[in-house]
This record gives C-alpha cells, structure tokens and sequence, in this order.
C-alpha cells in the first residue's frame, strides 16, 4: 500500500472512532445557554438600547419586528430549539422577557477589540469584552437573588440556578465587524498584526468566562464576508482575480479566512490552557460559502441579490427605510418571497438561510472536534 493509501485508511479508521465515540456519549442535558456576539446573534439588544427594529424585519416568523436583522429567525434561534430551549430573551431587554434557561449578550455591531466608534456612525458600545462583563453581573445578581427569593418559585424560574451556570452551553459568534474594519482600513495597518490582536483579545474573553465557570464552548468562527450580497451587487467589471467563481470579494474573504485560522489555533491552545473545558470551533465560513456556492441547486435565487431594501442605479436604501429616487419618495420593503433569498438586507441572512445553515452545523458535520451540539460538553481524544 502506498503512503497515500495508508493515510487514507488510516483516516477512515479515525473518522469510525470518532463517530463511534460521538455514538457512545450521552447527550448533554445543558440547562440554560448564554450567547455573545454581534447582529448575525442579536435577539433584541440593539432594538432595546437605541431604535427599534423598522417593518419590514421578523414578517416571516414574527410577523412584526423582532429585533432581529432579519425577516425572522436566526441561527442561534434553532440552536436554542434544537437544545429544547425557548427562544433568547436579550439580556437588556426589560419587557416580556425570561432568563429562566439563559440568556443572550450578542449586540448588532459588536467587535472583539473596542472600536472609537459611536452607535451614529455604525459602532457600539456592546464589545464583546463588555458583553462578558455583563453577563458577570448577570450571574452575580441572578445568584443573590435566586437565594433572596426563598420559596417563591415563580421568581425562580426567571432566572438560571447557580448551579446551572457551569452546566449551560455558551454560544460565541462575532468577528466579522472586526474584519470589516480590518478591511476599511487595508494600507493603513498591518492587517495580520490587527487580526492576531483581535484573537488574542478574543481569547482573553474566554478565559475570563472560564474563570466564572463557564465549561462547555460552542465557538463560530467568521462567515465569508467578501460574500455579503451588499458587497457582490455593487462589484461592477471587477479586475481579474479581484472575485472569484462566485462574485466573492477575494480579499476580503482571505482577510476572514486567516482570521479563521488563527481562531481555530486559538481554540487548540486554549484546550490545553482550560483542561475542564470543552471547546468546539465550528467552521461557519464554510457552511456559509457551501449555501452561496449551491445557491440555485438549494432553491435560491442568485446570492448577490437582496430581499429587503433598494439598490438600484446608484441608489441604496437600507431595509426599512424611505428615501428618495428619481424625485419620488420610496418605501425600502421586502421581496415577494424571502425564502426565495440567502440576504435579507445585503448583510444579514434570512430565516430561510439561517435555517438551511443551521440544519448542516448542529449535527457536527462543520465542528473541530466533529461533534454535534447536543454532545458538545464531552471532549472527544484526539488521534
């Protein structure tokens, strides 16, 4: 047998052993689910602090905005389904909410590393390193008054157990505005420098939740952000090389790839720094690119256009929003069909895309290790 061969036995043989302890393990009976990130997350945060969600956003499963970016549900909405939970109340959120089995810090916008920029010119204050202070102050106070309401069970089951917080599952899902960043400012910094810094800074933040007990991590990494529908529709007879096969912003998406790597690098260190811990990464890039790859055999239109908004002759509207074409006043809404389209406002996905994604990551089939969500507590052996 040749060397060739030898690997690629060799590499079945892993892959049964893998599955088959993925098979062996019981599923993980998590009892709540906390979730950091930025808008591709955001269940309410941003809707909550400034402005609400404009109609058309959340027509789709929601019938009224929902504080999603989004004509409905989000990828961490079937997460939170898939584990048997409720939706995510978002932690800031005061009316009609329940934390009873977690809560979500995940704010649009948000970055790794702080940013000198003000909610009016696209920032936020939601960094991720204020997203896990909040959530320290989220559980210091859940427990106090956990223990304050006695017998009254009906406020206790608003709020996590103490003991239910070294159970739960913890969700990350931010980056990307980080590379968008990164991006805009191409030729003013050195950009590999920059991304190694927001990992680092990452890094930090898990750590720090570590430290509060947190044990099981559920980590996305960034999607194709060269592929964002806003991007490919405004790329006019591109020079060669600047897109490839699929209208994709070619470096843009290198910019998220070596992101990618060296959050995925990261991951591995930080399983020998966290030995109680269990980190899956999972390789959102490629789910996303797969769907955007296969958009007309999965039933989508072309991924390059947009479901909500105008942009059209020179002309962006946002979702959402009225403005002024031709000097007549125009109404930015929705397509015919959303579940027709991936991008519902040229930079978020719909609940068609968000589902589609979904179904193909939870089972593990994108995870390092290779392992479903339901089973993520269990840290498989490696080779």
């Amino acid at each position: 047998m040749d060397v060739i061969g030898g690997i690629f036995v060799f590499w079945l043989v892993m892959s049964a052993v893998k599955s088959e302890e993925v098979n062996s393990v019981p599923s993980c009976d998590f009892p709540a689910i906390f979730n950091f990130g930025d808008s591709n997350s955001d269940t309410g945060c941003m809707a909550a602090a400034f402005f609400p969600m404009a109609s058309p956003c959340g027509e789709t499963f929601f019938h009224e905005p929902a504080g999603r970016a989004s004509d409905g549900r989000l990828i961490i909405d079937f997460i939170a389904k898939q584990l048997g939970f409720p939706l995510l109340s978002a932690y800031i959120d005061s009316i009609g909410t329940s934390y009873g089995h977690g809560a979500n810090f995940a704010a649009g916008s948000s970055t790794i590393r702080r940013q000198n920029r003000t909610f009016f010119d696209g920032g936020t204050p939601f960094t991720l390193e204020i997203q896990t202070a909040q959530f320290n102050q989220f559980k210091a106070r859940t427990a106090k008054f956990f223990n304050q309401a006695g017998d009254n069970h009906s406020c206790r089951r608003q709020f996590p157990r103490p003991e239910d917080f070294p159970k739960a599952i913890y969700t990350m899902d931010i980056g990307q505005n980080d590379i968008a960043a990164a991006i805009n400012r191409v030729g003013k910094e050195d950009s590999h420098d920059v991304i190694s810094d927001i990992v680092q800074h990452f890094a930090t933040q898990v750590q720090n939740l570590y430290k509060e007990g947190a044990r099981t991590f559920w980590i996305h990494n960034t999607g194709p952000i060269g592929c964002l529908a806003v991007t490919m529709h405004n790329t006019h007879n591109p020079v060669a090389g600047y897109v490839d096969q699929n209208g994709c912003v070619n470096y843009q998406n290198d910019m998220a790839k070596e992101f990618n790597e060296k959050l995925k690098n990261t991951v591995v260190t930080l399983r020998s720094q966290l030995p109680a811990a269990s980190l899956t990464y999972v390789d959102l890039f490629s789910a996303k690119y797969q769907l955007i790859s296969n958009a007309k055999k999965e039933g989508f239109v072309d991924p390059s256009k947009i479901c909500c908004g105008y942009h059209e002759d020179g002309n962006d509207i946002w979702c959402g929003n009225k403005g002024i074409v031709n000097g007549t006043e125009i109404f930015a809404g929705s397509c015919e069909d959303p579940s027709s389209y991936i991008s519902w406002d040229g930079v978020h996905y719909t609940e068609a895309a968000n589902r589609w994604i979904a179904d193909r990551i939870l089972n593990g089939s994108f995870s390092d290790p290779p392992i479903a969500i339901t089973h993520s507590c269990h840290e498989l052996g490696s080779p």
